[in-house]
C-alpha cells in the first residue's frame, strides 16, 4: 500500500503545478477588466437570435433586445427558428407594430442542429457587428455599448462577456463562474480567451467564418477560428448576462456535460495550435487541456487509489472514505458546504468532463440539446 499511496501522492502533486504557476502568474499580473482600451463606437449591429420551442419565454427575451442601451434603427434581429410550437408566430405578432429593430425571420423547415442554423443567420447578418445571444439568457441594458468598446480597437475581432447572475439562485453554478470569470479575465491579458458564452458574444462580421455542421461549442469554435485567423478575442467582465442553472447534481449532467463534450471534442480537433500563435497557443490553449482533459482523469485516478487505499489499510472500515466523498457530493449539491462550496464547484465540473470523455469514446456523444422545462421556469419567477 505505501506504493499506493506514494503513486496517489505524485499524481494530486502533478495535478496542481499548472494551477499553481496560473496563481503565480495572476499574482504577478493582477488582470483586472478588459485589457483593451475601450473607446466609444456606435457601428450597425446584427443580433442573432435561435429559436427552438420558446413560445414560453421568447417574448421576454424580444423585450430583452429592446431594453439593451442602443439606437435600435442601427440593429437588426435575425432569429433562426425550427420550433414547431407558436414561437414564430408570437416573434411575428410582436414585431408587427415595430419598424426598428429591423426583423430578419428564418425559418428552418427541419431542426438541422444549431451549428447549421446559426452559419445561415451569420451569412444574412449584413451590419458591422455580430451579437449571438440564447432565448433563455437575459443581457444587461449596457451589454452591447460594453462590446462595441471593446470591438473599437482593430486588433479585437471578438468579445464575450460573464455570468453576472444565475436564475434560479444555483450556488454551484455561481461558484464555478466567479472562477471562471478570473481564469477568462487573466487569459485575455495573456492574449486571448477560450471560452466564449452563448448568451451573449460579439463578433467583427468580417471576421466570422463557418463553423463545423457537427459542433456542439459553437461560440468558442467561432471565437477559437477567429483567433487561429489572427484577431484577438477577449473577455470583459463588464459585459453581463443572466443564466438560469440547477445546483442539484443529477439536474446539471445535460447542462454541463453537453457544454464539455463540445469543448473536449473541440480542443482535441484544434490540438494543431498548442504552442503557436502567441500566449493563445503557448500558455491559454495547453491551460485549458490540462484543465478539461488531463486533470479529470488524474482527480479520477487518484480518487479511485484513495478508496484502494483506505480498504488495504484499515478492511471493512475503508468504507468510511467512500461514504465521505458521497457525503461531500450530496452537501455540496445542496449548497451546504459554506466557504468550500467552490471547490465542489470545480470537482463538479472535473466529473462532467469524465463522462463527457467516456461518450464522447464511446461514440454516444451526440451532445443533441433539448429544453429543460424547470430551468425555464426561473425566468418567470
Amino acid at each position: 500500500m505505501n506504493w499506493l499511496g506514494r503513486y496517489v501522492g505524485k499524481l494530486l502533486a502533478l495535478t496542481g503545478l499548472p494551477y499553481l504557476a496560473y496563481l503565480a502568474l495572476y499574482a504577478v499580473k493582477r488582470p483586472e477588466g478588459s485589457p483593451i482600451e475601450k473607446e466609444s463606437w456606435e457601428p450597425t449591429v446584427s443580433i442573432v437570435l435561435p429559436t427552438y420551442n420558446e413560445e414560453d419565454i421568447v417574448v421576454s427575451k424580444l423585450e430583452d433586445v429592446l431594453d439593451l442601451d442602443y439606437p435600435m434603427e442601427k440593429v437588426e434581429l435575425v432569429v433562426v427558428d425550427s420550433s414547431e410550437d407558436t414561437t414564430p408566430e408570437l416573434i411575428r405578432e410582436f414585431f408587427d407594430e415595430r419598424s426598428d429593430p429591423e426583423l430578419t425571420l428564418i425559418r428552418e423547415e427541419e431542426r438541422r442542429g444549431l451549428a447549421v442554423a446559426l452559419n445561415e443567420a451569420y451569412e444574412a447578418a449584413s451590419n458591422e457587428v455580430v451579437v449571438k445571444t440564447d432565448c433563455d439568457s437575459r443581457v444587461a441594458p449596457g451589454a452591447l455599448r460594453e462590446a462595441t468598446a471593446n470591438l473599437s480597437d482593430p486588433s479585437v475581432d471578438a468579445v464575450t462577456g460573464r455570468n453576472a447572475e444565475v436564475l434560479g439562485g444555483s450556488e454551484v453554478e455561481r461558484g464555478y463562474r466567479d472562477i471562471q470569470a478570473r481564469i477568462q479575465t487573466l487569459e485575455s491579458h495573456i492574449d486571448s480567451t477560450f471560452i466564449f458564452h452563448g448568451p451573449f458574444s460579439a463578433f467583427r462580421n468580417d471576421a466570422i467564418v463557418p463553423i463545423d455542421s457537427d459542433s456542439i461549442a459553437d461560440d468558442t469554435e467561432l471565437a477559437l477560428k477567429i483567433r487561429k485567423n489572427g484577431g484577438r478575442v477577449v473577455f470583459d467582465p463588464e459585459i453581463e448576462y443572466k443564466e438560469a442553472a440547477h445546483s442539484e447534481f443529477t439536474k446539471r449532467r445535460q447542462q454541463k456535460d453537453r457544454r464539455a463534450m463540445g469543448l473536449l471534442r473541440l480542443l482535441w480537433r484544434q490540438r494543431g495550435m498548442l504552442g503557436r500563435f502567441g500566449g493563445y497557443g503557448r500558455a491559454v490553449l495547453p491551460f485549458n487541456w490540462w484543465f478539461m482533459i488531463v486533470t479529470p482523469w488524474l482527480l479520477a485516478t487518484s480518487v479511485v487509489g484513495t478508496v484502494a487505499i483506505s480498504f488495504g489499510l484499515a478492511g471493512p472500515l475503508g468504507a468510511i472514505t467512500p461514504l465521505v466523498l458521497g457525503s461531500f457530493v450530496l452537501l455540496g449539491s445542496r449548497e451546504r458546504l459554506g466557504s468550500v462550496q467552490p471547490v465542489y464547484s470545480i470537482l463538479d465540473t472535473q466529473f462532467s468532463l469524465v463522462r463527457a470523455s467516456v461518450l464522447l469514446l464511446s461514440g454516444k456523444g451526440d451532445g443533441t440539446w433539448s429544453i429543460d422545462e424547470e430551468l425555464r421556469e426561473a425566468f418567470d419567477q
